[in-house]
């Protein structure tokens, strides 16, 4: 990604500067491509098809959802704040864009979004009108 190379020359030239001078620019860094990385992020409204729990695992669900235009596979964090029955036929949003990831041997295809207070249980993006899925979430 070339948000991340810039980053790195941008550390590379400030290490001759002092250690503070370094610190404050990785932090700098750090920011910025998360933003860019934010900005990069597809992010888009599904319908979740079908849920289960993932065995051996206290934290994770398996999700089946409807983009629309074609079924993704996503496993998420979320089984210790929702029961995969809560899940089916529910309208949540997702990163769509990213790299598919192994979770528990399970390909996960996108990452749900949510949020959470102080580290406390995933509260899901959640829609007060009818969104179809496959809108995008800006």
């Amino acid at each position: 990604m070339l948000f991340v190379q810039d980053a790195e020359r941008v550390l590379f030239r400030l290490s001759r500067v002092n250690h503070d001078w370094q610190a404050a620019a990785r932090r700098e860094a750090d920011l910025l491509a998360k933003d860019l990385l934010l900005d990069l992020a597809r992010r888009e409204v599904v319908v979740v098809v079908e849920a289960e729990a993932v065995p051996k695992s206290k934290k994770l669900v398996k999700l089946k959802v409807d983009v629309g235009t074609e079924q993704r596979t996503i496993v998420a964090g979320i089984a210790e704040a929702y029961p995969p029955e809560q899940l089916v036929g529910r309208t949540i949003a997702i990163v769509f864009n990213l790299k598919p990831a192994k979770l528990m041997g399970i390909e996960s295809n996108g990452m749900v979004l949510a949020a959470s207070v102080d580290g406390g249980k995933p509260v899901l993006v959640a829609f007060d009108q009818e969104v179809p899925p496959g809108a995008r979430v800006r």
